[in-house]
């Protein structure tokens, strides 16, 4: 099991050495002196004083660890220290943050400001800079004309494709909390809690408010282990216990975990059918090599798919004629993983250059997210799973494929809803590293 290095404080330097190198050739694709990088604004909601959670920009989250001081700036010139522009406004309604602090504030120039206003006269040596940022009209505001430009920020997606040893540790940091959280959402799972229950005993152990992980987490019992993206928390248990799926992340200075379980509640049938999908996950992970074409790994998985499908004796054809007639989408219609990193679905996943050519994937596999071929230092995620979705169940039947199904047995496990195994990797010294399965071994059950 190859390491990954935790000593976030001594590794951050080298960090900020890399982020200038790349800032400094992204630079070279437009005409420009410098970045003025926001951290982002809060939004009102409509017709009300009441604002949006916040979150950061990651451009400006890749250079330093703040994540919740909207109206910050990272002010950078080739060659030279970069500057914190720090929000600290004088308010009494809200408290002000802290004053910087911890292993990265001797890197900076760090100057406070209470207004928007104090921004020009920071940047008012800057001849042409490039704005990064979603706040147009601000830029507009303090007369910056290059505004995200496409070029920059193609090169500096593609340059985050490949995780600085800084950012491997905060993203191996981010698992070992997630990892965490699902042991005590399995532990709550095992005491017949609620999917709302089971969520805040989560994120009691991550130690993280709801708006402060990287995505709304999936706490999904029985047939709600169907819906991929389940949004909602059932307050009451179920009459009866049949299955458990969460899919929930953490994060660690602005980089995100991204961590799926399921769970049985008995033995029997569908426990062994999220075994088996354990067990292909971790052989999928096991064909991964550097260079790899993303693209064959997911079909590799549907073929194994197929192979389980006629293993528990689902589909009466050979595995190589369900991949052949498309039966496994219906049971596995997302993709097989996404980059990772200050995103949950990072940057750069179809992108093949820094010049911004991107490889679409084919027709049969819309929702896959990944394209490029695997090289050291990307952190991406695999996630197989099999679901028993009811409108998908539904076109299967009336297709001439229907009669192939074995109806009785699917219908079975229905109830159960599905299941997905999700773990984060990457590639060190030429090894794959299982981000997540470090973390699961790492931390007493």
């Amino acid at each position: 099991m190859t390491p990954i290095s935790t000593e976030i404080d001594q590794l951050y330097i080298s960090h900020l050495n890399e982020l200038q190198v790349r800032y400094e050739s992204a630079l070279s694709t437009v005409e420009a002196d410098g970045f003025l990088i926001a951290s982002g604004e809060l939004i009102e909601t409509f017709l009300d004083d009441q604002t949006y959670p916040f979150k950061v920009n990651p451009h400006f989250n890749q250079w330093l660890p703040i994540t919740d001081n909207p109206g910050s700036f990272v002010v950078f010139r080739p060659g030279c220290k970069p500057v914190l522009l720090f929000h600290q406004a004088d308010d009494y309604w809200h408290k002000p943050p802290a004053d910087p602090s911890g292993f990265w504030v001797r890197e900076w120039d760090i100057r406070t400001i209470s207004s928007f206003g104090e921004v020009s006269d920071c940047i008012s040596d800057l001849v042409a800079p490039v704005f990064i940022g979603a706040e147009h009209d601000l830029a507009t505001a303090l007369g910056i004309e290059q505004i995200n430009p496409t070029p920059v920020l193609d090169a500096l997606h593609f340059d985050r494709s490949y995780k600085t040893e800084f950012e491997l540790g905060c993203i191996q940091l981010a698992n070992n909390t997630a990892v965490e959280g699902h042991l005590a959402a399995k532990a709550a799972f095992e005491q017949r809690l609620s999917e709302f229950d089971i969520q805040h005993c989560y994120l009691k152990a991550i130690r993280h408010r709801e708006q402060s992980t990287p995505y709304p987490g999936i706490i999904g019992l029985n047939e709600n282990c169907a819906v991929l993206h389940y949004q909602h928390y059932e307050t009451t248990p179920p009459d009866e216990f049949l299955s458990l799926l969460i899919d929930a992340g953490a994060c660690q200075y602005g980089y995100a975990a991204d961590v799926t379980r399921t769970y049985a509640a008995n033995p029997g049938r569908f426990q062994e059918l999220v075994n088996a999908v354990d067990e292909q996950q971790q052989a999928i992970i096991d064909d991964i090599e550097p260079g790899i074409n993303y693209m064959q790994l997911h079909e590799k998985m549907h073929l194994r798919v197929c192979d389980l499908l006629k293993q528990f004796n689902l589909i009466n054809m050979s595995p190589e004629a369900m991949l052949e007639n498309d039966i496994s989408r219906t049971f596995l219609p997302h993709g097989l993983g996404h980059m990772l990193g200050l995103q949950t679905h990072d940057v750069a996943g179809f992108q093949q250059s820094r010049q911004g050519a991107n490889l679409l994937p084919d027709e049969k596999s819309p929702a896959l997210r990944l394209t490029r071929n695997i090289e050291e230092r990307q952190v991406f995620t695999i996630e197989p799973g099999i679901y028993f979705i009811p409108s998908l169940l539904s076109d299967l039947r009336d297709s001439k494929s229907g009669k192939d199904v074995n109806w009785l047995e699917v219908e079975k496990l229905i109830p159960y809803g599905g299941i997905r195994i999700e773990d984060n990797i990457t590639i060190k010294d030429g090894n794959v590293v299982n981000l997540t399965r470090n973390a699961f071994a790492n931390t007493s059950s």
